[in-house]
Order: structure tokens, then sequence, then C-alpha cells
């Protein structure tokens, strides 16, 4: 077992609707194939005088703030005291935590954003989990895709994990930051309370309670 790449060591399963879905796995990249029906099985149990279902599969809280620019498409959840601002693109398979921001042209698809996450400024979050409080700076994206179109592996300190997945951008661990304009390639794990430059191009996983300056330099946070 890679210890402090898994769910127990990256997030705080009090910060998510979802908490049910990622216990049953070891590795955060694990629930992405099941966000949707993870959906489809919380949603008609939401409190009715606490969330209203919007259209086919939407479930937005009553007390979340959404502009009549966005866009949602289900399956999705909308968290309480959300914040969904101007032109934001949820795509479908999304789950937005209680006072998460999904800001002005962020496009968000197939992710679980905890409570409290910002990704306020044109980001992109695809296949992907933050963890509570993490935040993006303005232009920051999550690259799913490889370029060859072959199957993610986690760049585990030179060791390649499989996946399986086609698809899979980034784990933000609790309470990351991350840069503006930075971004995140295939497979990138994040510990928490982790700082990353802005303009970062990162690769692999990066160890908890550091700051990332470059490739190659990658610093102790000092916690005081």
């Amino acid at each position: 077992m890679y210890k402090d790449i898994t769910i127990s060591e990256l997030l705080d399963l009090k910060e998510t609707i979802a908490a049910e879905l990622f216990e049953k796995f070891t590795y955060p990249w694990e629930v992405l194939p099941h966000i949707g029906n993870e959906i489809l099985k919380i949603g008609p149990t939401l409190p009715k005088d606490e969330y209203d279902l919007v259209g086919e599969n939407v479930w937005i809280a009553k007390s979340a703030k959404v502009a009549s620019s966005a866009s949602i498409s289900g399956p999705a959840i909308i968290g309480k005291n959300a914040e969904i601002r101007h032109c934001a693109f949820i795509r479908g398979n999304a789950i937005i935590g209680e006072g998460a921001v999904v800001g002005n042209s962020t496009e968000i698809k197939n992710a679980i954003l905890f409570n409290k996450v910002q990704v306020p400024h044109f980001n992109y979050v695809g296949d992907s989990v933050f963890g509570y409080r993490s935040h993006m700076g303005a232009g920051c994206i999550t690259s799913n895709v490889k370029s060859d179109k072959t199957l993610v592996r986690v760049d585990y300190h030179g060791e390649r994990i499989d996946t399986g997945l086609k698809k899979f951008g980034a784990i933000l661990g609790d309470c990351v930051e991350v840069g503006c304009n930075t971004v995140l390639n295939p497979g990138v794990i994040v510990g928490r309370n982790v700082n990353i430059y802005p303009l970062s191009m990162v690769r692999g996983c990066i160890p908890a309670c550091s700051i990332y300056k470059k490739a190659g330099e990658i610093v102790a946070k000092r916690m005081d």
C-alpha cells in the first residue's frame, strides 16, 4: 500500500456528502468511475425542504446561489451555501460541496469538490477530486487525458501505479493552494497543506506540507 496517497491520508470524509462512496475504496482515483451512480443514489434521499430537484437529476440546495447564466447538467448535486457564478459550466457527474465556489467560466466534469473548495476563475476540473478547502488560482486546469491517449498511471517517486483509467485529472488533498495558471498533469496527487507556485507544470505525487516551486525543487513547509 502507498500509504501517503490513500484516501485516509489525503481527505477528510466528514467534509463531503459522498463519504460512503470513498469508504469503499483505498485510493481516491478509484471513485472516479462511480460518481454518476453515487449522485443518483444520494439525490433522491436529500431533504426536500433543503434541496430542489431542478431538471433531470440535478439537485440544488435552496441556500445555494446559482447565476442565471450558469449551465448545469445532471447528474449533479450543488451543496448548501455553494456559489455557482456567471457562465460556470457543470457538465454532469459533479458533486459541489457545501460552501464551495465554482466561478466565472469554470468548467467541472466528473468531479467531486469537497466542502469549501474554491475554483473561482477560468478553471477546468475534470475527472478529479478536490479536498476540503482546496483552492485553485485563476487559470489553473487539470489535464485529464494523456497526449498519447494511453491509460493514466500515477508516478509515485519513480514507481508507476496503474489506474486503469483513460481519464484522470488530479487529486488535491485538504487545504491545497494552487498558484495561478498552473497545469496539473494527468494523475497528479497533491498531499494536504501543499502550496504550488504560480505558472507551474506539475507531475507525479507532491508530499504533504510542502511547497512546490518547480520540478525537482520541492521544499518542506514550515507549519508554525
